[in-house]
């Protein structure tokens, strides 16, 4: 399983408030859930009238994938013209979730079976 996570700092010009640049902030949370299917929240700069950073995170089963999936996503913001980008970036880990390979028949137990063997012996 690859796990992507990505920052993205923003400046909403033009804003004299919070609550004009949390409509902003609001309205790029939720296009960005509802066009890319990604997991949004606002994770910093939440008490500055222009400034926010954004939290990004998608689960794949390749990296090329989550990576591209998070890049559009980031690339849509900026499209979309309503605040400037000051700065992005995107993070990649790598969990030990395998399953079955039907080619090797190799198996690795996942992180949580060593654990419920010691509880609940077989």
């Amino acid at each position: 399983m690859r796990v992507g996570a990505a920052l993205l700092e923003i400046r909403v010009h033009g804003s004299h408030s919070l609550k004009e640049k949390r409509g902003v902030v609001r309205s790029i949370v939720q296009r960005l859930r509802n066009r890319h299917n990604v997991s949004v929240a606002e994770v910093g700069g939440q008490g500055t009238w222009q400034r926010a950073v954004i939290g990004l995170s998608a689960v794949g089963q390749d990296v090329p994938m989550v990576q591209g999936r998070l890049q559009a996503a980031l690339s849509f913001v900026e499209s979309l013209n309503l605040a400037e980008v000051m700065a992005s970036d995107i993070e990649m880990l790598d969990t030990p979730c395998v399953i079955e390979d039907e080619e090797d028949g190799e198996v690795e137990a996942l992180p949580w079976e060593e654990e419920l063997d010691r509880v609940d012996p077989k």
